[in-house]
């Protein structure tokens, strides 16, 4: 059985050595670091490497449950792979232990309470939204051309029969932007 390490820092300014004391204090043999951000298990390189030397009856050991996942989704991904595996998960700061069965519980207690945080978050953001598309506020990027310019460029199409490029080119905007111009209005109410 071996315990092998992984730490992360999400950018340049954060320091490892911290995670580096504790794993090597909880007597990893083998440590994987790396200092870049991401959502998704597969952006971290360094990460994928622990998990794929991991085997069976070996203990991955990180300093904090955000070091390893930056979601449930992610989390449950890293926790079936390593459960299909046979290596347990160790996280020292939270005292959890998946090679246990109070530590698999308490696992499956986190997991659940930060999908529920997720959710709660979630419906706040929908309700925010809603809100304020009510109170008039226009979401994404800010159109290109103004209604005036869009009618100018219609105009110049039908009457003049300007061609795309010649209308992307007068107005300084991309074809795409062109034809989405062109688009009959359709009122949103």
């Amino acid at each position: 059985m071996a315990k092998v390490g992984y730490g992360r820092a999400a950018s340049q300014g954060q320091s490892l050595h911290v995670q580096l004391q504790k794993l090597t204090e909880a007597g990893c043999t083998k440590v994987y670091r790396e200092t870049r951000s991401g959502r998704q298990a597969d952006n971290r390189p360094e990460l994928q490497a622990a998990l794929e030397y991991a085997r069976e009856g070996d203990v991955l050991v990180v300093s904090r449950l955000d070091r390893i996942a930056r979601s449930v989704i992610d989390l449950a991904k890293i926790a079936d792979l390593l459960k299909r595996k046979g290596v347990s998960l160790q996280v020292l700061d939270q005292g959890l232990d998946t090679s246990t069965s109070q530590g698999k519980l308490m696992f499956n207690f986190l997991g659940a309470f930060a999908e529920f945080e997720a959710d709660i978050r979630a419906e706040r953001q929908a309700d925010g939204i809603a809100l304020a598309k009510r109170k008039g506020v226009r979401f994404g990027r800010k159109k290109a051309l103004t209604e005036a310019q869009e009618e100018r460029m219609r105009k110049m199409r039908a009457e003049e029969g300007s061609s795309i490029e010649q209308l992307a080119e007068r107005f300084g905007i991309s074809r795409s932007s062109v034809y989405r111009a062109l688009q009959p209005q359709v009122a949103t109410d």
